[in-house]
């Protein structure tokens, strides 16, 4: 298991599920992604992209207008 962080900083929707979509290709189920952004929709869209898609949201948090998703890759 593997821990890579994607930084989604300045995008804004659609772009960081986007990014988000393209990095958990390169990763393994069981993989975890800590995503950092600053569009505050991505509080809803990344964690429905993850249900949709069969992902895990393990974490989410805001930090000085930052945006923190931690989700581990599923099957």
């Amino acid at each position: 298991m593997s821990r890579e962080v994607l930084n989604a900083r300045r995008l804004l929707c659609p772009l960081p599920v986007i990014r988000t979509q393209d990095k958990v290709k390169q990763l393994k189920t069981g993989d975890q992604l800590e995503v950092i952004c600053t569009d505050p929709g991505v509080m809803q869209d990344i964690p429905t992209w993850c249900r949709i898609n069969g992902h895990k949201v393990l974490e989410t948090r805001s930090d000085d207008y930052e945006y923190i998703i931690i989700l581990e890759v599923g099957a």
